[in-house]
């Protein structure tokens, strides 16, 4: 059944390690995919650095497998509809008397950060980009986090919601910059965060409002990741579709553009998703990024001084 060992997120596992999750499948049938996944996920010790398990990436590990013809696995519990989530909208994402001005008066921002899926913020966060964002909501799979950005002048209006997640498995432009094999990125892979959503409200119009919200938040991220994952990313990336946006927040804020995507889904691993190819930026967190990410020892910065100053020039760096 095994040719040999497999590498998945990450991580290689053994033909040992393949014939026991092959072995937990059987015994622990009874208990659903999500208890046998979490139960492989513990007895391999497959972790986050700040210990939490990697449920959702052993869970698509174990599907991959099964799609494969290497693994059984129970029938899914249907306890919900399968599919996009349903949002339901509510007054509180009806739209707001129009705001403008200058950037700078709408200074300091503040960065909400939200945890747990219930609702209150959280709930607002998916009406809105339910609501207003092109792309709707889909609920995030893996590592990530969520903002409501507001204004410490208008402390009760959000002006703008952020999503960061897990990065695109494979980018040719991205993995050329890089210069990583495919043993590289499939080991730091994790040091790049992808930011999948950024819905500036519609009524706020607010010239040079976006580029500052990415300026600072890729600021915020790094550290926020650290506290809520046990790590810092290396890299920041995000995907533009040129049909719709020229770019010019991320220009502005000194992202790097790299070229276009071939049109495939973010984690397409067999070539099989169409789409339509996107503009890639990517931001560097730190100095000497590309040597980093291909490192044999996961790259871990502390220093502050490696850090890229707000607003310098990352493609400036040494």
């Amino acid at each position: 059944m095994w040719d040999g060992p497999l590498v998945f997120g990450g991580r290689t596992f053994s033909v040992a390690e393949l014939e026991l999750i092959r072995g937990t499948a059987v015994e622990f049938a009874a208990l659903g995919i999500t208890e046998i996944s979490r139960t492989v996920c513990e007895l391999l010790e497959w972790k986050r650095p700040n210990g939490g398990l990697k449920n959702l990436e052993c869970r698509q590990f174990l599907e991959v497998l099964r799609a494969q013809g290497r693994l059984s696995l129970p029938a899914l519990r249907v306890t919900k509809p399968r599919g996009p989530q349903l949002v339901l909208q509510t007054a509180r994402s009806d739209a707001q008397p129009a705001m403008g001005g200058s950037a700078g008066a709408y200074e300091p921002l503040r960065f909400e950060l939200l945890r747990g899926d219930g609702g209150g913020n959280s709930a607002l966060f998916r009406e809105y980009l339910q609501r207003y964002h092109y792309q709707g909501y889909r609920v995030p799979f893996g590592a990530h986090l969520r903002y409501l950005v507001r204004s410490e002048h208008y402390p009760e209006q959000v002006l703008a919601c952020l999503l960061w997640t897990s990065p695109a498995w494979k980018l040719a432009e991205r993995d050329r910059w890089i210069g990583w094999s495919a043993e590289q990125r499939a080991r730091n892979l994790q040091f790049i965060v992808n930011h999948g959503r950024f819905l500036i409200l519609p009524w706020v119009q607010v010239k040079g409002l976006a580029s500052k919200i990415l300026a600072h938040c890729a600021r915020r991220v790094p550290a926020d990741w650290k506290t809520v994952y046990g790590y810092r990313p290396l890299l920041l990336e995000t995907l533009i579709d040129g049909a719709r946006f020229r770019g010019t927040c991320y220009q502005a804020a000194n992202w790097i553009r790299l070229g276009l995507t071939q049109g495939r889904g973010r984690m397409d691993r067999y070539n099989e998703a169409l789409g339509t190819p996107k503009e890639l930026y990517v931001y560097p967190l730190c100095r000497r990024v590309q040597q980093r990410l291909v490192a044999a020892v996961p790259p871990v910065y502390h220093e502050p001084s490696e850090e890229i100053p707000m607003g310098e020039d990352p493609a400036a760096r040494p």
